[in-house]
């Protein structure tokens, strides 16, 4: 990371930020293209690695390229704010993002699949004790992100 002042290494914030965020921007490598897809997710850390969890049809380009290369770029931000000045070049952005890279899987197992669900709704609406339907689990594609690479950034 060129601006290390900027760097966050604290593990309390980098979660912080990851619970803060709405959305996570994935991008699959297909054939030489980027296809970039806004996600929404949940996460744990499991042996000292992030997990991302995601939701999705069962099929679709997504799964496509997740079978072809599950090699994958992410990309996740809060807190964006321009801060204005009365000169155009003292403008700048307040964020905090992360990005990285990491190796998605498809989540076959049933108990797996609903704790991974669960782990997403408790990201988007802060409750864990949902009752998700058997029925519901089996209808959808989850799949999973292990980080490998990661790295996050703050600036006010």
């Amino acid at each position: 990371m060129r601006r290390k002042d900027r760097e966050v290494t604290d593990v309390a914030k980098i979660n912080e930020i990851i619970s803060s965020c709405e959305c996570m921007r994935v991008g699959f490598n297909d054939d030489g293209q980027v296809y970039i897809v806004p996600l929404n997710y949940g996460y744990s850390i499991v042996e000292g690695k992030y997990v991302f969890y995601f939701h999705g049809a069962k099929e679709g380009r997504k799964i496509d390229l997740i079978h072809k290369n599950p090699y994958v770029g992410f990309e996740m931000d809060t807190n964006v704010k321009i801060n204005t000045a009365d000169v155009a070049c003292n403008h700048s952005t307040r964020f905090q993002s992360i990005i990285g890279n990491g190796k998605m899987s498809i989540v076959e197992d049933f108990v797996e699949k609903k704790n991974c669900l669960l782990a997403i709704m408790k990201q988007n609406t802060g409750k864990a004790d949902w009752d998700i339907p058997d029925r519901a689990i089996d209808a959808v594609c989850v799949f999973k992100m292990i980080v490998y690479q990661l790295s996050c950034k703050e600036h006010a």
